[in-house]
């Protein structure tokens, strides 16, 4: 087989590649692979069940428009978010082409109202509690497409592609990279039909979190330069809508970063959900982490979101990837295979969580299948202290935040601390390869990578 472009991952970055690329050459032949669905078929069993039942691949991770769209599909319209793209490609072209492809969302169907617009009065009260705690409140643009709405758009995407004459190959995973004399020349891919080898003039890489352990492997084979980065390693929380109100009505996310004593690792909030769920989410291997969805319709009377506390590793040790999922796998040990979950007070208090005082709190799971257990006997002491400190000063500006009955969820990891080497153009230290999105270790969500991705199909439009 040959093309002229091998996209292998169907997220952000990979389809933004697509729309771009046959935007400016329409003749373009692009093959993408896709290791999960196609996302008409995309659908968790969990809700019917009411457990998990391991899909393989995850539906909730795998397949076309990723992970981040299935979940809680939120667009961050500010430079200031979504990873350090901005450093490569510079702040004020980051914001420009957000711009750009946030029009695109809205032309297939994304909701035109905005979250957290405007200076409102109470964004500074909210601002001026966090500077008191000792924290940095970013306050971020924000187009919520919800996770029923992030499918509809994405499918009409999905559509789009295939009547542009996209090959689009799902479930159909990419094994390696062709590599001769430092130049991609294609993938080698496994399907229903069995191995082939594609060849093309130019291989993207856009495999998301769900592939950057994977991604870590090949650039490590194939002498791809990389570094690691570092790793995120937390809990979700989940708190009554009642307590974080004025955050959720005038934000919707209230991103906030400190560096707590007494080790002063940046920890930070992510993907917040008003009204939301907490959601199991499967990785290769059995590894089960939380994660959060939020839906346009239909709404929980809690708001969940994630605590993460950020660790750099030095020489001699360069894996950080494997570090986070040893983490998890520990906290999945505890739990006989679930996510653990555990009050805020019992933490402090120094005791497990019972199921029998789930059973009568004011914060009821929205995971019914969240097992009741001690969450400090896996996260290690650095993460675990550094989350603690943090929220007690988060509850300095939100003021219930950090009550004894807030839940905390684990575990919380996020799988892009591989960062691959290139310059503002997207080259790496193969000729022919791109890598692109949270797998490349330069972006963080929906918005970033689908700019990488309308950035990289601009390019290819110029050179093939």
């Amino acid at each position: 087989m040959h093309a002229d472009v091998v996209i292998v991952g169907a997220g952000p970055a990979g389809i933004f590649t697509a729309l771009k690329l046959l935007e400016d050459r329409p003749s373009t032949n692009i093959i993408m692979l896709e290791k999960g669905n196609p996302i008409e078929r995309r659908h968790c069993p969990k809700g019917r069940t009411g457990a998990c039942v391991g899909c393989q691949p995850c539906n909730i991770t795998t397949g076309f428009s990723g992970a981040g769209a299935f979940s809680d599909g939120k667009l961050s319209l500010s430079y200031e978010v979504g990873g350090d793209l901005p450093e490569l490609i510079g702040v004020q072209k980051a914001q420009d082409t957000i711009d750009t492809v946030d029009k695109l969302y809205l032309a297939f169907g994304a909701d035109t109202h905005v979250e957290g617009s405007g200076h409102n009065p109470q964004i500074r009260d909210i601002r001026r509690r966090a500077i008191q705690a000792g924290l940095k409140m970013v306050d971020c643009p924000i187009r919520h497409l919800g996770t029923e709405k992030a499918q509809e758009l994405y499918l009409a995407i999905e559509k789009h592609l295939r009547s542009a004459g996209v090959d689009m190959r799902f479930r159909t995973e990419c094994q390696d990279l062709v590599i001769e004399n430092n130049v991609c020349c294609g993938v080698i891919a496994r399907g229903a039909d069995g191995q082939e080898r594609i060849d093309a003039r130019r291989v993207i890489v856009a495999t998301g979190r769900r592939g950057a352990d994977w991604l870590e492997r090949i650039c490590s084979e194939h002498n791809i330069a990389h570094t690691p980065g570092p790793v995120d390693i937390g809990v979700r929380v989940e708190l009554r809508n009642e307590v974080i109100e004025d955050v959720n009505e005038v934000l919707y996310e209230g991103k906030l970063i400190g560096y707590p004593n007494p080790f002063r690792n940046k920890v930070r909030t992510f993907c917040q959900n008003p009204g939301g769920f907490v959601a199991q989410e499967n990785y290769d291997g059995g590894l089960a982490v939380v994660n959060g969805h939020s839906f346009k319709e239909r709404k929980s009377d809690n708001t969940n979101l994630a605590i993460l506390c950020s660790h750099n590793f030095r020489e001699p040790f360069d894996q950080p990837i494997a570090y986070a999922q040893n983490v998890a796998r520990l906290c999945n040990m505890l739990g006989d295979g679930h996510i653990l979950v555990q009050r805020f007070g019992d933490i402090l208090n120094g005791k497990r969580t019972w199921q029998k005082e789930l059973d009568r709190s004011n914060v009821r799971p929205t995971l019914p299948d969240a097992v009741a257990g001690d969450i400090t006997s896996a996260l290690p002491y650095r993460t675990m202290t550094s989350i603690v400190a943090f929220m007690l000063a988060v509850d300095k500006a939100i003021p219930g935040f950090a009550s004894g009955e807030t839940l905390l969820y684990a575990p919380e990891v996020k799988f892009y601390s591989n960062r691959v080497q290139m310059d503002g153009e997207f080259t790496t230290s193969v000729a022919n390869l791109h890598c692109l999105g949270d797998s490349s270790g330069w972006t963080r969500g929906l918005m970033m990578a689908s700019v990488m991705g309308y950035l990289m199909g601009e390019r290819l439009g110029t050179e093939l």
